[in-house]
């Protein structure tokens, strides 16, 4: 006998290819499955920028009977261009017609509307908690990119979501890629299993150059510039320690399983991103998280040219040291037990996706919604310690009231007031 789509989206469970991914509901299911690729799974994507596009790509690689059914964007540009590099990779299983072309700062909610099964949601991250709380609402499978949120507020509303997908056992998979990677995969499973002893520090860099940023063209507005330019505004982007760094942020807490920190204190500025362009963000951040047993997270993020590089998690416990370092490609261990990964690796963007869409075919469920949560704060608790100069408890971070960014958008309105963050003088709320 078949399944129809309609009940395939309802089966529940959770079964993943690696035991190794913390922090992740299990749910199973009591219902038969009609087999692999029985029916047409729809997808959504909102936000047709590089990371939207490249997710949907995955997307349509990860099962052959998936389409591209609705793409949503405030920018038209954005949306062909998303729509043109993806027919020439996967042509006809875009199937996004006219009609299914959603312009402007609603057009979640048309896509929601038109009748995918499964949305990629990849719009600056300020708008992630509202579009997020929309789709699982709807009953959809979500592909969520990281980071969650921008302030405590979004946070919230994203374990609220959380909860409202496990209730709908719909599933709910985040972008913090580096959970999918295989030789990270590895090296985490070690580390859990206590290959390095008791976890007493772990140290995490985010250092790179400068990124992306857009020339004012005539005819734009200022808002049209902000939006164009998020990424260098604190409201849209969180700043690049939540925004970017949150990578290095989550294999820190991955290293100590997921546990929560009792507070996180530290430093950042702007020494080289001086220029108005720049928008209000930092170029540096320092960050050293305190844990309930004496552990110590730190945390050192940098985006300037011409500086020395580095990207990666380094371990260390009572019985050695580990490393995943993402920039020379090396995972392995030291001390009393020494391994190195040897294995294949992957592509962990695919991987995110073979699996979202490999459980919703098996009738299982992926819910990373608190996890997810926990990691985006982290960042976002880091950021508000390094903006105030002040101690930020992690019970302080989750109940902030500290609300960034307005509440409706257009791009005749007055872009909030930009003020680059002053250490001693900028208050916590």
């Amino acid at each position: 006998m078949s399944t129809s789509r309609r009940d395939i989206l309802k089966m529940t469970g959770m079964a993943l290819a690696s035991s190794v991914l913390p922090s992740i509901t299990i749910l199973h299911p009591n219902r038969a499955f009609a087999g692999p690729n029985s029916d047409t799974l729809k997808v959504g994507l909102i936000g047709c920028g590089g990371r939207g596009s490249g997710a949907a790509m995955q997307a349509l690689k990860a099962d052959q009977n998936v389409i591209l059914h609705a793409v949503g964007d405030i920018f038209s540009d954005k949306m062909e261009d998303s729509l043109t590099n993806l027919r020439k990779i996967h042509g006809d299983r875009v199937k996004v017609d006219d009609g299914h072309k959603f312009l402007g700062f609603d057009a979640y909610k048309k896509v929601l509307e038109s009748g995918v099964d499964v949305v990629i949601l990849a719009t600056p991250p300020h708008f992630r908690p509202e579009h997020l709380m929309a789709a699982v609402q709807a009953g959809k499978h979500v592909f969520c990119e990281k980071p969650m949120a921008v302030d405590a507020p979004g946070v919230r509303k994203v374990l609220e979501a959380a909860k409202i997908a496990k209730e709908k056992k719909t599933s709910l998979m985040s972008g913090f890629c580096w959970r999918f990677h295989e030789p990270k995969r590895a090296t985490f499973e070690k580390i859990q299993d206590g290959a390095v002893g008791d976890v007493i520090t772990a140290y995490n860099t985010y250092n790179t150059g400068t990124v992306w940023s857009h020339a004012r063209k005539p005819g734009w507005t200022d808002a049209e510039y902000v939006f164009r330019n998020w990424y260098y505004y604190t409201w849209l982007s969180g700043d690049h320690l939540v925004e970017q760094a949150i990578h290095s942020v989550d294999m820190m807490s991955w290293a100590f399983g997921d546990k929560l920190p009792l507070s996180a204190a530290g430093t950042g500025g702007r020494q080289v991103r001086v220029d108005p362009i720049y928008g209000n963000i930092y170029d540096h951040f320092a960050i050293t998280y305190e844990y309930e047993d004496g552990a110590k997270g730190f945390h050192f993020s940098r985006q300037q040219v011409n500086c020395e590089g580095s990207y990666m998690c380094e371990v260390l416990g009572t019985k050695g040291r580990a490393v995943a370092n993402v920039s020379r490609n090396v995972h392995e261990i030291t001390g009393r037990k020494k391994w190195k990964y040897n294995g294949v690796s992957n592509d962990m963007y695919q991987t995110e996706h073979d699996e979202l869409f490999a459980a919703i075919r098996k009738g299982d469920v992926i819910n990373q919604g608190e996890a997810m949560a926990n990691s985006t704060l982290l960042g976002i608790m880091g950021r508000m310690a390094a903006y105030t100069g002040r101690r930020i408890t992690w019970d302080e971070a989750m109940n902030s009231t500290e609300k960034l960014g307005p509440d409706t958008y257009s791009f005749d309105m007055t872009p909030p007031v930009v003020e680059v963050a002053r250490p001693g003088i900028t208050t916590f709320s």
